[in-house]
């Protein structure tokens, strides 16, 4: 099934189309009656609904070939994939002469159409299943040999549509590799019969590489019985990090660590959403509430409206970081984190720093290009030396640029760190952003970020 699936994520893809077609044709009858011409407006409508509704579940990862089936991981998805939809089409809208599109033609679009998709996916999924409980082709497998990355293979293979054999781990633990190979080589043909009488479909191998010999043997044999043959890397360095082998040519090559804005093209992408957004903010924003801030500010304190203190950037360069001044004057030069109940913060400080909007002027550090809208948030210059120095991989979120929300602060790591095990753990969330970054990880956080803003964030102050 597996093998057939980028097929199956082509047809998904497709029907999606059909269906959001013929939704928007439904709901447009349903509002407007069948006998009423549809006007050309209407037209680019359904074409620009159609294909922002596809890219949205393309970014979403709906139409992963991955979990195509998973009809929860889909449900979990769909969410992101309305709210981004709205925005766009929101904006389409917008931009046009909005008096002319019915809302109530639009609300019965999005209500056909959520209740057909899922239909349609949820039947998928079960005519999925349905075929996995009478599929005749169940794959079988041995794994040849013990160790972490053997052991981490049967667990991974536990969970599959697969029966999963151990050939002889119950002995790896007491000899040495060399003893163990000879082991294997003088029980080859108890191997081949226990794959043969069992009809095993695959055998992988996790032992040294320098078993030639033996590797030589259960190739011929295998190829002989239309059995696959699949060799598992024994490297112990594996075992430890999210490794990725890549072929430079005929030569393998091991990658530590995921990095997709180490791409060009995911960075141009990650690059052009900040400028977008952020001129989106700075030009519907800036003009109503901005001058709000400054002459509240004005009135609650002495003191510059704008403060600015130097951060540590990409590649641990430092840059001033613009921000609306939430403390008095007096305390400007400290360097301490806010704490709850802080005597240093303004009336009108607490406001802005409870609501965010004290991170406003960031976005000229985004349009700078010092910052992005969403990326680890940069820490003092003071802070990012003492930290390094005690936390194991610190500086690497450093690789990218900093933020003015990151997925670290959405789950709730924000505000002050009272403790290394605190700082430890915002680390962690954001290394693991910048190796599974992607445009709509973007969009999830800052949906979610606007989300905690307008329900109240407890370590907000």
């Amino acid at each position: 099934m597996k093998e057939h699936k980028h097929a199956f994520r082509l047809f998904v893809i497709l029907t999606d189309v059909i269906l959001t077609d013929l939704c928007l044709k439904a709901a447009h009858m349903l509002k407007f009656g069948s006998d009423t011409v549809v006007e050309d407006y209407y037209f680019s409508f359904f074409y620009v609904f159609i294909v922002s509704w596809i890219a949205a579940g393309l970014l979403a990862n709906v139409y992963s070939a991955t979990h195509l089936f998973d009809f929860r991981r889909f449900l979990q998805n769909l969410f992101y994939v309305l709210c981004f939809h709205i925005i766009v089409m929101g904006i389409y809208i917008f931009n046009l002469k909005g008096y002319l599109f019915s809302r109530l033609h639009i609300l019965y679009a999005y209500s056909i159409l959520l209740s057909c998709v899922i239909l349609f996916r949820f039947l998928l999924s079960a005519a999925f299943q349905y075929y996995k409980g009478i599929s005749y082709y169940i794959r079988k497998i041995v794994i040849v040999g013990g160790g972490k990355s053997a052991e981490a293979l049967f667990g991974y293979f536990s969970k599959q549509d697969t029966s999963v054999f151990r050939f002889m781990e119950d002995v790896h633990s007491g000899i040495g590799e060399e003893a163990y190979e000879q082991e294997v080589s003088s029980r080859l043909q108890e191997l081949q019969a226990f794959c043969l009488s069992e009809q095993i479909n695959e055998i992988y191998f996790s032992l040294p590489l320098t078993s030639t010999e033996l590797i030589d043997e259960i190739t011929r044999f295998t190829d002989d019985h239309f059995i696959h043959f699949r060799i598992v890397s024994n490297i112990k360095l594996l075992d430890k990090v999210p490794a990725r082998v890549d072929l430079f040519g005929q030569i393998p090559i091991i990658t530590l660590r995921k990095e997709p804005l180490r791409i060009l093209l995911n960075r141009a992408v990650k690059r052009t959403f900040d400028v977008a957004f952020s001129l989106l903010i700075i030009m519907t924003l800036f003009p109503t509430l901005v001058p709000i801030i400054i002459l509240l500010i004005k009135l609650d304190s002495r003191g510059p409206i704008i403060f600015t203190q130097q951060r540590s950037g990409r590649k641990n360069k430092a840059f001033s970081v613009y921000k609306f001044r939430t403390m008095y004057v007096e305390a400007e030069g400290k360097e301490n984190q806010a704490t709850k109940n802080d005597q240093r913060v303004t009336r009108v400080g607490k406001w802005l720093r409870r609501t965010s909007m004290d991170e406003l002027p960031q976005f000229m550090n985004v349009l700078l290009g010092q910052m992005s809208v969403v990326g680890p948030r940069p820490h003092m210059l003071r802070h990012t030396e003492e930290y390094s120095k005690i936390i194991h991989k610190y500086l690497f979120r450093h690789f990218i640029t900093p933020g003015i929300t990151g997925y670290a602060q959405v789950n709730g790591l924000r505000g002050e760190t009272t403790n290394d095990g605190l700082m430890k753990k915002r680390i962690e969330y954001d290394t693991w952003y910048i190796e599974n970054w992607s445009l709509f990880l973007d969009i999830k956080i800052i949906i979610k970020t606007i989300w905690n803003i307008l329900s109240g964030e407890r370590n907000a102050y």
